[in-house]
């Protein structure tokens, strides 16, 4: 009970920061919203759910009661209710964790993801725990695409069975999302990943950053990573991908579990922001990104509305 009482005032304390953040926006953009000439797109996001459909059991854990597929659709609907611009996406380890995953090898989460509307997913390591064949097996379940661009598959069974990047048209504003994932040798076993060949996550950002914001024209470029928030080591993660490129405007992370206070901003090799967000594991919490658009201006604002919020609900 005191831990579902401190979820609820985190709960609180997220959402009344949401609040003073509208009210932040200057009067000259309320009133563009007002008239349309302001655009916004809501990004939802999750990341290393590993298999959890239902909450957490009621033990005396830490956890207990929060995440639970059911009380993530019923936020994802509810929020879908009041924007109209949404998009939902996963930055992966999809797989393993609970039972679910040991008897129907992916089939349930994967179908639930279909249901809740997601728009798009990357992989994670853990999502070779079945093989690269057991992945495969599962994608007819998804009605959403793999995007992972630095996987090279062509030499195995997953060969044209995922997409580099793939575009959004929302309320005429066109958004670009790609996937890079983690260095499988020495985490995964070879056997379970085959001749899948890992590309340098930073060249391969570049390139398909650059593609997406200067061929394609999008108006808000996203990276699905599953390479970490941080090392101690020399090691790629998200704080070193958005220092070392350019043209990402916001990377939605995943394998280090982190339970980020807030999105970092990071300064690109242009001197732009890149936003980093993760939250945490296990569907305990669901990301949310607004990012506004004045089209007569030709200018993206993110006037500080990011936040997670609880799947907890009363």
């Amino acid at each position: 009970m005191e831990e579902l009482q401190k979820t609820n005032r985190r709960r609180f304390i997220k959402q009344s920061g949401v609040a003073m953040a509208t009210l932040a926006l200057s009067t000259s953009y309320i009133d563009a919203f007002a008239k349309g000439d302001l655009k916004r797109i809501t990004i939802l996001h999750t990341n290393d759910v590993h298999s959890r459909i239902e909450p957490f059991p009621m033990n005396g854990s830490r956890n207990q009661g929060l995440g639970g597929v059911a009380r993530r659709a019923a936020l994802i609907n509810k929020i879908r209710a009041e924007q109209k611009n949404v998009l939902l996406l996963d930055a992966g380890d999809i797989f393993q964790g609970t039972p679910y995953f040991n008897l129907f090898g992916g089939e349930l989460e994967m179908k639930l993801m279909s249901d809740m509307g997601y728009d798009a997913a990357t992989m994670g390591n853990h999502d070779f725990d079945n093989g690269i064949g057991g992945f495969y097996k599962q994608l007819p379940n998804a009605k959403f695409p793999i995007l992972i661009s630095n996987y090279d598959l062509s030499d195995t069974i997953m060969h044209n069975a995922t997409l580099p990047y793939k575009l959004f048209i929302k309320d005429g504003l066109k958004i670009g999302v790609f996937g890079l994932g983690i260095e499988l040798s020495g985490l995964v076993d070879k056997k379970n990943y085959l001749e899948t060949q890992y590309l340098d996550p930073i060249t391969k950002g570049n390139e398909i950053a650059a593609a997406l914001k200067n061929e394609h024209h999008c108006d808000l470029v996203i990276c699905l990573s599953h390479l970490g928030y941080q090392y101690k080591e020399n090691k790629v993660s998200d704080q070193v991908l958005a220092k070392e490129t350019r043209n990402i405007d916001l990377i939605i992370g995943g394998h280090t579990h982190t339970f980020m206070n807030a999105p970092e901003d990071v300064k690109n090799l242009d001197g732009k922001i890149t936003t980093i967000n993760q939250v945490g594991w296990a569907g305990i919490n669901l990301g949310r990104i607004d990012y506004y658009f004045d089209h007569k201006r030709n200018k993206k604002i993110q006037p500080a509305t990011p936040y997670a919020i609880s799947n907890y609900i009363d």
